[in-house]
């Protein structure tokens, strides 16, 4: 059966009744997303941000009352100024879209991220079995392959490791992967802790990570920090962030635009001997280690 999907662009502030009014007039399935170019890949500390200009998308079924009703809606965008677009999508095997399009991706010189199912032509392999969803992170954006790059490299044997927005849970369960001993997942979205539990039962470390929003955190010392969030947000957690970390314990920030570096590193600098910075695109890693003494 095919379905009929308008799109349109409208400022953040009347996205929460504009979706009402799409979720009351029938739609199956609501999405956000960025109309312009504001990424927008971890919310700080008990925000949730959204883009100043939002793309609405809305998917209906393709009968004849919903083709009048989203004409009907068109209509009326187009008569505010609002240029809607209509589509007809055609039913399809969903789940073989994206495993055609999200591959066995290799970061450094062993590990692995691969959809559940496949795995690389590659003897030392060391896999993350991991499919898309809802969470954020599955390697392919440029933030997250610096931190898996990072691990790949990193002596983990025996360690402990936090991930600090945590996402899809797959930075806790690379390390995992590669050897430290036990993981701790924060995130402040629920979703994202379902999405990391979920996760780690499917590769097999449902008793070597603990997952919790920010305010568990448990008072505790690790041996590895990994936060792939926003500049902003790290630089507000920096005492936090670094309280958490072990003498000589490895902290990896990342999350960062090359333009914000030098306000990220001057948050840390009093406390953490940084290493040069890494960069990927647009993207920076700043990583580095705790010094002995204050």
């Amino acid at each position: 059966m095919p379905w009929l999907q308008i799109s349109f662009d409208v400022p953040r502030e009347q996205t929460e009744t504009v979706s009402l009014n799409l979720e009351l007039a029938g739609a199956l399935s609501i999405t956000l997303g960025d109309a312009g170019d504001e990424p927008q890949l971890e919310p700080g500390p008990g925000e949730t941000p959204l883009w100043s200009e939002v793309t609405v998308t809305a998917l209906f079924e393709s009968d004849p009352d919903t083709q009048a009703l989203v004409g009907q809606l068109a209509r009326t965008l187009t008569a505010q100024g609002t240029t809607p677009r209509i589509e007809r999508i055609e039913d399809q095997a969903w789940e073989r879209v994206w495993l055609d399009t999200f591959k066995p991706t290799r970061f450094g010189q062993r590990l692995w991220v691969c959809p559940h199912g496949q795995t690389p032509d590659d003897p030392n392999a060391v896999v993350v079995a991991l499919d898309p969803g809802l969470a954020f992170g599955t390697g392919h954006h440029a933030t997250t392959a610096l931190c898996l790059d990072w691990l790949d490299g990193a002596e983990l044997t025996g360690k402990t490791v936090l991930d600090f927005g945590c996402g899809s849970g797959i930075l806790a369960i690379a390390a995992l992967k590669l050897g430290a001993a036990c993981a701790i997942a924060v995130d402040h979205d629920p979703q994202a802790l379902e999405a990391t539990r979920d996760n780690a039962i499917a590769n097999g470390f449902a008793d070597r990570i603990t997952i919790h929003p920010p305010e568990a955190l448990p008072e505790r010392h690790v041996d590895c920090v990994l936060a792939n969030i926003l500049a902003g947000p790290l630089i507000t957690l920096a005492p936090r962030l670094t309280q958490l970390l072990r003498p000589q314990g490895d902290l990896v920030l990342s999350g960062i635009l090359a333009d914000q570096v030098e306000s990220v590193r001057d948050a840390y600098l009093d406390r953490i001997d940084l290493a040069p910075t890494r960069l990927r695109e647009d993207w920076a890693l700043l990583c580095g280690r705790r010094k002995s003494t204050p």
